[in-house]
């Protein structure tokens, strides 16, 4: 499939008589055309940088994308920046499948003063780029094909079950196998898996082991909702590659865009929130209403720290599962949540897959002893500050120390004792998760 990017690459620079480079929609070098000018000003260091490490930085990227390229159907121009080493403007050609942003291909722009390209032959150029678009996505659907090696890797059971698995994704990944990827989970999952995610080195769906139903009731002393199954509610697992650690832009947009595709899937798409605002969120392609409904019907996602490699895949799907689950149960977190910023629930995730049944709690956490509940969640939440707890709650002083008085009566703990604190903090915390 190479070559075919190279006949296309070749094609463009004919057809505008400059030469061109391909890039996948995270700056990474696919091809470029041969470059015999004496122009010094032509190997600016932004391309010379792109040829030779075959990727830009994080910051070129940034730059050239605030030129709106990726929402742009058609040739941008972008001028000459000599502080930003980019000596030379340049026209950039989205490459889209079916709306989507697949790559781009970069030309040199003429010098001030002297003609372009003709818009025919810009014209027959975005022609040209469409069909490397069809290559970009197909190349990308062929992640899912990758589905069952994908999943045997997140279901096998540790030792030798697991390594093998990983050795024969990583025979199927190729070199980009050893590549920087995040793991990400997005849940409840209906249905299969989408044809293609963009940037995604595999895609499947996996049943989940617990955790109950990310849609259903959530917080301390609430019920289960009905049709939950903490045994086996789907997920969609998602291997995404990455540029760099610290550049997981790309990682949130690609699941910004499966929110909406899994409310859409469970068939609640435009009942909440009165459907797809027309706005779209941070460039990611999801309007804020379908985006809205997702949170709505419990759709949560949650994505792992970068791991180079697969040898820490079954680890990394880990912390996806369990930054979904704090998703869900904490509104705070947002509709996608990392697995770094999850604080305490890092720990929960882990020791509460199923429903708490701690006898010290078991009382406080009925329906009907909701407001109690949620009364010393609030409290032990503020380390214990009546001041501050009776602030958050809006209720007097002497309203919070009765109710408190109540929760000690029913869970027969001392709010004085360290560990009694804790354990009534990790039992509220769980509860939220089951």
């Amino acid at each position: 499939m190479k070559g075919d990017y190279q006949d296309l690459v070749d094609e463009i620079s004919a057809l505008l008589g400059a030469p061109a480079t391909l890039e996948n929609r995270d700056f990474r070098l696919i091809a470029f055309g041969a470059h015999d000018s004496d122009d010094d000003l032509a190997m600016d260091p932004v391309r010379t940088r792109s040829i030779l490490t075959r990727q830009s930085t994080a910051d070129v990227r940034s730059w050239f994308e605030g030129f709106g390229i990726a929402r742009a159907t058609g040739p941008v121009r972008i001028p000459a920046a000599p502080d930003a080493g980019v000596f030379r403007g340049r026209i950039c050609l989205p490459v889209r499948y079916r709306g989507i942003v697949q790559g781009y291909v970069w030309l040199l722009d003429q010098e001030p003063g002297k003609p372009g390209p003709e818009p025919a032959a810009l014209d027959a150029a975005m022609e040209v780029a469409q069909r490397i678009g069809v290559l970009l996505a197909e190349e990308a659907k062929a992640g899912a094909d990758l589905s069952r090696e994908f999943l045997a890797v997140l279901t096998a059971g540790p030792g030798w079950p697991q390594d093998m698995a990983v050795a024969a994704l990583r025979a199927a990944l190729g070199p980009g196998g050893d590549g920087l990827h995040a793991a990400v989970c997005v849940a409840p999952w209906p249905g299969e898996a989408p044809a293609s995610v963009p940037g995604a080195a595999a895609v499947c769906v996996v049943p989940r082991r617990g955790g109950g139903e990310p849609g259903g009731a959530s917080g301390p002393g609430a019920a289960a909702g009905p049709g939950s199954d903490p045994a086996g509610d789907p997920a969609l697992a998602v291997l995404l590659r990455l540029r760099s650690t610290d550049a997981l832009a790309p990682a949130l947009a690609a699941v910004a865009r499966l929110l909406p595709r899994a409310a859409e899937a469970t068939g609640t798409a435009g009942r909440a929130a009165g459907g797809t605002g027309a706005g779209g969120t941070g460039g990611t392609g999801g309007g804020v209403g379908a985006t809205t409904t997702a949170v709505a019907r419990g759709v949560t996602a949650g994505v792992a720290d970068p791991v180079r490699g697969l040898a820490d895949l079954p680890a990394a799907w880990e912390q996806a599962v369990a930054a979904a689950r704090a998703a869900a149960a904490q509104p705070r977190f947002g509709p996608v949540a990392q697995w770094s910023a999850i604080g305490p629930y890092r720990l929960l995730a882990a020791l509460a897959a199923d429903p708490v049944d701690d006898p010290a709690a078991r009382t406080l956490l009925t329906p009907a002893n909701r407001e109690l509940a949620r009364t010393a969640e609030v409290f032990l939440d503020c380390a214990g500050q009546a001041g501050r707890a009776a602030a958050a709650l809006g209720i007097h002083r002497q309203t919070l120390y009765y109710r408190l008085a109540r929760v000690e009566q029913l869970t027969g703990l001392d709010l004085d004792e360290g560990e009694d604190r804790l354990l009534l903090h990790m039992a509220l915390k769980a509860s939220r998760l089951a």
